[in-house]
């Protein structure tokens, strides 16, 4: 694996120094075929989704597909505008007959990493910013997710030359050979944990890196909310993708007056989406793997159930779940869920929560309901997350103008339409100066130039 990997690396090194992938019409050209590429293999994408998640065609293009093609549209649209050289202001009682411009330029070498739970998605998005910025890319889908990971690379070898384009799946080796090589940029999307090792690996190459991590992202109903709204919102944002998603509500705080409502509502909404059996659902995803359902149920051991607690390791399903009586000590508030669990604590003050969310790790997501305006801005300026929603969840990922990422543990770097192509890219500062004219001010001996010098600064 290390040579076959070595052996891209450098074949897409010198097809970089060709200065191809930098001319814009290129690139253009190369999104246009991604396109293509996705539309020739929609059908067969539709069908690998099914069957390493359960996932319907219309999830998988709502979540995947879709997200993905709209992306590239906004990409081609807008993409000579975005690499235009920008010309900023220069203070020429300082820099005489001087012109400042940021061009934008490509870093070279890109790897992208990829999780499970969005295999498609999560892999070929960050690819439309990479090749928009004019890099020469190298993917890594998940080990498990095996069809999808299959049919992308048979998409990526037809449409895509591999000194441009290389798509490699495997499991832990895999990712160790391709760390091991030297990178212009790494984009990851997983796990904290696993985050770190990138980082490591990147950091003895200076290598710059976005890793899109997660954590547990709470979602907060007061008082005052539009209860039926939150619980239509808030069932859905949970349940899609059977919970496995990185900005899904990890737990629920719902203000102690309006609980029992709520909760109601809540188990209302699941059977009004998923039917009395869950299971027979078209529309309710599996667990990607048998290992990832039986951690799942681990949370389930003892906890108060309110809704579901099903568990069928075999066909790696757990019905949607919401669990009452949640302690902060409880195993289930430990670390991020990445299921469709639900729990649910109860607070009497705002700043019951905002005490809470603070004393942990920063959350890639939050959610917050409630009508009163000044409430809303209190809980955004006493914390902290990636991004969020007010009386929403999810929706953010979805509008292309919003810079998607982390903060702390939940991420460094953030990407997303024009972010995509500006996280991609190298910022390069110039600055051009006119030879017909050289003031002698800076040259030594400085003698008396102080004073002329602190009047021109002024």
């Amino acid at each position: 694996m290390t040579d076959e990997v070595r052996l891209v690396v450098d074949k897409q090194r010198f097809f970089f120094a060709t200065h191809q992938t930098k001319e814009i019409d290129f690139r253009i050209t190369q999104l246009k075929i991604l396109k293509k590429a996705i539309l020739a293999y929609e059908e067969r994408l539709y069908d690998a989704l099914w069957k390493d998640l359960h996932k319907s065609k219309f999830e998988a293009y709502a979540t995947e597909l879709g997200l993905v093609l709209t992306e590239i549209r906004e990409h081609i649209r807008h993409l000579k505008r975005w690499a235009k050289p920008r010309r900023v202001h220069t203070n020429q009682m300082i820099h005489f007959w001087s012109d400042s411009r940021i061009y934008s330029e490509p870093y070279g070498m890109v790897l992208i990493i990829a999780p499970w739970n969005y295999p498609f998605q999560l892999l070929i998005n960050p690819l439309v910013g990479a090749i928009s910025a004019g890099n020469c890319v190298t993917l890594k889908a998940s080990e498990f997710t095996l069809d999808t990971a299959d049919v992308m690379r048979q998409m990526i070898t037809e449409f895509f030359p591999p000194e441009y384009i290389s798509i490699f799946g495997g499991g832990r080796a895999a990712n160790q050979a391709l760390l091991a090589q030297e990178w212009d940029y790494i984009f990851f999307t997983g796990s904290p944990v696993v985050g770190k090792v990138v980082m490591e690996a990147a950091a003895k190459n200076l290598t710059p890196v976005s890793l899109e991590l997660g954590g547990k992202s709470p979602c907060i109903v007061d008082r005052d909310a539009n209860l039926k709204i939150a619980a239509s919102r808030i069932i859905w944002g949970k349940y899609i993708n059977a919970g496995q998603t990185c900005i899904a509500p990890d737990y629920l705080f719902v203000h102690a007056s309006v609980k029992a409502e709520l909760m109601e509502l809540m188990k209302l909404k699941i059977t009004e989406y998923f039917g009395i059996d869950p299971k027979t659902s078209p529309d309710f995803v599996r667990i990607a793997t048998v290992a990832k359902t039986e951690r799942l149920a681990q949370f389930l051991k003892g906890a108060h159930v309110l809704a579901g607690g099903v568990v069928d390791l075999e066909s790696r399903y757990i019905s949607p779940t919401i669990i009452d009586e949640v302690k902060p000590g409880d195993p289930v508030m430990g670390e991020e869920i990445f299921g469709p669990i639900l729990p649910v604590m109860t607070f009497d003050e705002p700043e019951e929560v905002i005490r809470y969310v603070n004393a942990h790790p920063k959350p890639l997501a939050l959610y917050y309901f409630s009508e009163n305006t000044k409430k809303q801005k209190e809980l955004l300026a006493k914390t902290s997350s990636g991004g969020g929603c007010i009386n929403e969840v999810l929706m953010h990922i979805a509008n292309d103008r919003l810079p998607f990422g982390g903060v702390g543990n939940s991420g460094i770097g953030h990407y997303h339409g024009k972010y995509s192509f500006e996280v991609f890219s190298h910022t390069r500062s110039i600055m051009k100066k006119a030879n017909f004219m050289d003031v002698p001010i800076r040259y030594a001996p400085y003698k008396n130039k102080l004073r002329i010098v602190k009047m021109l600064i002024k």
